[in-house]
């Protein structure tokens, strides 16, 4: 399944700064070799380390961003032959697994925010920094984008959009004020939404953050479906890993890591913390998991004082990591026995 990405041989390599890479390195321990899985590539900043680590590590690379994959290609060069790229969405990891022949592998890892360079590329239209069109695709291969929302969705739809994924309270008065604009003319630019976003929001005193910031991740999250199946890929990556495989989540907002994180207690055989009357039905009724990981970390991984000083935006990122129980193969030292960041 490896594939060969185009390269525009003008274009130069974006500047971007993996998060937590030291964290991500011991969480995944590639010192035990074998397969990995960096299910969202980006420019391969995380997957590099990974080869750099040992060299029995072989990656599978996947990102929803062809884009990005062409870029990550040539930077990962240097280790043709032992990284494999595909292009697809990360929540097909068990159909690209398959389709390569690899029933476990050793480490996974997601790291679920939007890339620097993609936030900075006006094209992209992910950021209210600069006008740009009104994109917002990690795949620009989808036919779904931010304009398509915002010019389609009716008003209820788009003010529970805004709610839900955004947690703006504002939510009805700017889906009611982008409806009245988009009466007048298409929504096409992020500077116009923006905008309207901004006049909806009364400002007192001095602004932590940009009144339209919320409303932007919302509309991101629901062009790219950033939530959904969120449990059911912590679950399917759990059941491809080998014992004493690691998996590590990275998450930049409260409400992807609240899933990532009931999801792992629920593999761990742990009561919910949530109040979803299923979930504590299932569990009051006797239907307890069956545990299949440890949770390495109780609480997540943050960035170091240092490394959010040097990249800003990792001061939002958090990382949850369990592990696969079993017996643990070229290791001197189970996970299962330790608390992650302890030595």
């Amino acid at each position: 399944m490896s594939a060969v990405f185009e390269n525009p041989s003008e274009t130069p390599f974006p500047r971007h700064l993996s998060v937590l890479p030291d964290e991500v390195l011991e969480a995944l321990a590639p010192e035990r070799g074998g397969w990995f899985v960096d299910c969202t590539t980006g420019l391969g900043g995380h997957t590099e380390a990974l080869l750099r680590a040992n060299d029995a590590v072989r990656v599978v690379a996947i990102d929803r961003d062809r884009e990005a994959l062409g870029f990550a290609e040539r930077r990962l060069a240097p280790f043709a032959g032992r990284v494999t790229f595909v292009h697809r969405d990360y929540r097909e990891l068990p159909d690209v697994l398959d389709e390569l022949k690899l029933p476990s592998v050793a480490g996974i890892l997601a790291d679920l925010g939007v890339s620097s360079w993609q936030l900075d590329d006006a094209e992209r239209g992910f950021s209210f920094q600069r006008s740009g069109a009104l994109d917002m695709r990690m795949d620009r291969t989808q036919m779904t984008t931010a304009a398509k929302l915002v010019n389609g969705l009716p008003e209820r739809e788009l003010a529970d959009v805004i709610f839900e994924f955004g947690e703006e309270r504002l939510s009805r008065r700017i889906a009611k004020r982008i409806v009245e604009a988009r009466r007048v003319a298409p929504i096409e630019t992020t500077a116009q939404l923006a905008e309207i976003v901004r006049k909806c929001v009364p400002v007192h005193g001095k602004q932590r953050i940009d009144p339209a910031t919320r409303t932007f991740q919302a509309i991101r999250i629901a062009v790219n479906r950033e939530l959904d199946e969120l449990d059911g890929f912590v679950a399917a990556c759990v059941e491809r890993l080998a014992p004493g495989g690691r998996l590590a989540i990275i998450s930049f907002h409260s409400l992807e890591d609240r899933l990532i994180k009931h999801a792992m207690r629920r593999e761990a055989g742990m009561a919910p913390e949530d109040d979803t009357p299923r979930s504590q039905m299932d569990w009051n009724l006797g239907k307890r998991p069956e545990p299949r990981v440890t949770l390495i970390s109780r609480k997540p991984v943050t960035a170091s004082e240092a490394e959010q000083a040097a990249n800003p935006r990792a001061r939002s990122a958090k990382m949850r990591v369990c592990e696969k129980i079993g017996p643990v193969v070229g290791r001197a030292e189970s996970g299962n026995n330790r608390e992650y960041g302890k030595k």
